[in-house]
């Protein structure tokens, strides 16, 4: 009785979730196979952004600039900086709030050298208190808040990647 319920019960949810469109998320589609990062340093986007355009299984990494040719797209990192900006102080002067700013322009060609997303700014901002008694805990929040920041920046670019429809 008890698992003639439990099977019943399981087939019922098992039908509501293919009744309502429910799938997997599967891996992003490309409209290109090779991709080289230019620009962008060993701490910077390109290891991320290489290590999940990989995970995917559609697109190759080209990492030795020799083999730029090779390449259907070209992603130029031509800037990224990380900002730290005060906003906020005390009535005696102590810095109190912090502004984290992260910056990163880019853009990507073909291999014939067809701008195919032109020149673009993204720019992620992250406020973050500020305590003296706590700055070692303040630092590593930081650290983090900056790692959070890259993330969201490798995200957006890849759904602009995605949004290509030739290359």
């Amino acid at each position: 009785m008890n698992t003639t319920r439990r099977f019943w019960l399981s087939s019922g949810g098992a039908l509501l979730l293919a009744g309502c469109g429910f799938t997997l998320s599967r891996p992003t589609s490309y409209a290109f196979r090779s991709l080289h990062i230019a620009g962008s340093s060993l701490m910077g986007l390109g290891p991320e952004m290489q290590r999940l355009l990989q995970a995917g299984g559609t697109v190759e990494v080209i990492t030795d600039p020799r083999q730029i040719e090779r390449a259907d797209l070209v992603l130029e990192i031509l800037q990224e900086m990380r900002e730290k900006v005060v906003v906020g102080r005390t009535s005696t002067g102590a810095v109190r709030e912090n502004q984290l700013r992260l910056r990163v322009r880019f853009r990507v060609r073909n291999r014939e050298g067809i701008e195919r997303i032109p020149e673009t700014e993204l720019v992620q901002v992250r406020d973050i208190t500020f305590n003296e008694s706590y700055v070692l805990a303040k630092t590593s929040e930081e650290t983090l808040l900056y790692a959070n920041m890259q993330t969201d920046m490798i995200q957006q670019i890849l759904r602009r990647l995605a949004a290509l429809q030739q290359i």
